[in-house]
């Protein structure tokens, strides 16, 4: 599955390396968790995902971001300290909400791989806490585009995981960091269908000199 040349659902990618590679980054779609099965990554996928989604533009060299994987059995046995988790931090919350996104957090994650990018800005030095937070967001992007390269379908997700403080702390979070996303990887039950994208002409503009 880690052949670069063959792009997704299976069909031939263009002899030409640069026009497989693009047609690789234009055929991306993310695909639900829920919609995501074995196979998962290899180690060795997983070693060129990680390697890949290093590759990020990192002011500095400061490398403000780091990696926790979630696969096997730790998914399930995380998922029921996080609905705990959910239920404590809920407790005025009225009994059958409270349960029914405990149940969400119990099954949060279905894919055989989660990998959660952690946002580390590093303090002290002149790069803007900001423009590191963004190179924690290249990651989470080269990690999905490789992961669709490998063959692979993810999403990039946060929410109450990601967000509360319990929660962060459960997924081994410290001080100071914070999760950039949680991407879930696996392999897309059906092909994804596409979805309307934003106008490009529309959105852009050239900067031309003001008048004196």
């Amino acid at each position: 599955m880690s052949d670069m040349t063959t792009i997704a659902h299976g069909n031939a990618a263009p002899a030409n390396p640069r026009a497989a590679l693009l047609a690789a980054l234009a055929s991306r779609r993310s695909v639900a968790a829920a919609g995501l099965a074995e196979p998962g990554p290899s180690a060795a996928d997983i070693e060129t995902l990680l390697t890949l989604a290093a590759r990020a533009p990192d002011h500095a060299m400061l490398t403000p971001w780091r990696f926790i994987l979630i696969e096997g059995e730790a998914r399930a046995a995380l998922g029921a300290r996080l609905a705990q988790a959910y239920r404590a931090g809920n407790p005025h919350m009225a009994p059958e909400k409270r349960e029914k996104f405990a149940g969400i957090m119990s099954r949060l994650f279905p894919a055989p791989l989660a990998v959660v990018v952690v946002s580390r800005p590093v303090e002290g030095t002149s790069i803007p806490p900001f423009e590191q937070e963004l190179s924690a967001g290249a990651v989470c992007m080269n990690l999905l585009h490789g992961a669709h390269v490998l063959g692979y379908a993810g999403i990039w997700v946060t929410g109450w995981a990601a967000t509360h403080d319990a929660a962060v702390r459960l997924l081994g979070v410290s001080e100071g960091e914070r999760v950039a996303g949680i991407l879930h990887v696996g392999t897309a039950k059906e092909p994804p269908s596409e979805r309307a994208r934003p106008d490009v002409a529309a959105l852009t503009t050239r900067w031309t000199p003001p008048a004196d």
